[in-house]
């Protein structure tokens, strides 16, 4: 295989629903290629679903913040390598450091209890479209349904008031921008940050019943740590789901023959939810993983402190894992996708997200039997300039 050294991530969409063209021939002829990052440490890039699980599984790679160099620019610029996860960071964290921090979270998220938040997910489903209904025709999806749906059902699983949500959803869009200066990117996620950890002071003098004080009441975690945690929830329990949502329903709405077919057998929401987070792939930079020690991965000799960037949308669109991965195909076996990752660091809400999103677009589609665009796709606002894909606004008709 050859080493040749590429120029920086591929991040160049020619088209609204599909990844940057060149990943994809990349996948073709160097699977794992050399990467010059922004700040010109010389790493890698996985665009193939076998190497992508094979790096996510492994712990000879780590995921601690102080060793990854950033593999895209913000705001024009090289991002410097940030200091130490801070206590209850767990995302940024190895070994029994994270382990301790998952364990306290995994109880908060199984199957079981997220399933017992069916009927209040349905009940504000429902509440918010009927709000869009009354709003009429050229309405914003997105401000209307995708990204207040998730946001509410964040705040009342955390105990996060809902009144309070404007000031750390205007954060989170900032600290997201690839656009904006790193400086401005970190006193967003400061701002974030600093909320959370008073919301926590107010939980410990006014306990309540949600997953902020309960973390609390468990006497191992300092307050430090409880915001942090809560911050990492707070942040990705309404921002993906919002997207996965607003993009997901763009996506049906451009390929008809599947809209058709979702709309006359409901019961292949599951697979059409696991389909188009194969499909969709909105984490579009990273994540980022760092060799501990020398390895061989895909043929190539790994140095230590190598940064390895996978591509997620290019490991989920792998012909050699899908067949024909560039068509949505509603009845696909889509199952072994990356969109969640994979290993010790999988998405510890995503069976939250899978229920908010089968409940949000089977109630969609069935209360607005005509939804349709009510601009053409050229003129939808893409989240190009996010770190995080899908669409700014929907603008749709009914």
């Amino acid at each position: 295989m050859t080493e040749t050294l590429h120029s920086e991530l591929p991040v160049q969409r020619s088209t609204a629903l599909d990844p940057p063209a060149r990943l994809g021939e990349l996948r073709a002829t160097e699977p794992i290629s050399r990467l010059r990052y922004p700040d010109g440490h010389e790493g890698w890039l996985v665009t193939s679903h076998e190497l992508a699980r094979a790096v996510l599984a492994d712990r000879r790679l780590s995921n601690r913040a102080e060793l990854q160099h950033s593999p895209i620019r913000v705001g024009g610029q090289a991002v410097p390598i940030p200091p130490p996860a801070k206590p209850g960071m767990f995302l940024n964290m190895d070994g029994t450091e994270h382990a301790r921090y998952r364990k306290l979270l995994t109880g908060q998220f199984t199957v079981r209890r997220m399933n017992q938040l069916i009927p209040r997910i349905e009940q504000i489903v429902a509440e918010h479209l009927a709000a869009t209904r009354a709003q009429g025709p050229g309405v914003d999806l997105v401000e209307a349904f995708a990204l207040p749906v998730p946001s509410m059902v964040i705040c009342e699983l955390l105990g996060v008031p809902y009144e309070e949500r404007e000031a750390f959803q205007r954060d989170t869009r900032e600290g997201f921008s690839l656009d904006n200066d790193f400086a401005e990117v970190m006193a967003a996620f400061d701002r974030i940050e600093q909320y959370v950890a008073d919301l926590v002071a107010r939980k410990r003098e006014t306990p309540g019943d949600d997953m902020l004080t309960g973390l609390i009441e468990t006497g191992e975690l300092t307050d430090e740590e409880v915001a942090n945690m809560g911050l990492l929830l707070l942040i990705a329990g309404h921002e993906t789901t919002a997207n996965m949502i607003g993009i997901g329903t763009l996506a049906l709405l451009e390929n008809p023959d599947q809209l058709a077919a979702l709309r006359a057998d409901p019961s292949l929401i599951d697979n059409a939810v696991e389909e188009l987070l194969r499909y969709l792939s909105i984490i579009q930079i990273g994540p980022v993983r760092v060799a501990l020690e020398d390895l061989e991965l895909g043929g190539v000799r790994i140095r230590a402190g190598d940064n390895i960037t996978l591509s997620i949308s290019a490991a989920n669109r792998d012909p050699e894992r899908f067949p024909d991965p560039d068509r949505l195909d509603l009845r696909r076996p889509a199952a072994g996708h990356v969109a969640f990752g994979h290993g010790v660091h999988q998405c510890l809400g995503q069976q939250l997200a899978r229920i908010e999103m089968r409940v949000a677009y089977h109630a969609l589609l069935r209360e607005f039997p005509d939804l349709r665009l009510a601009v053409p796709v050229s003129e939808v606002p893409m989240r190009v300039d996010m770190g995080i894909y899908g669409v700014h606004s929907l603008p749709v008709d009914f």
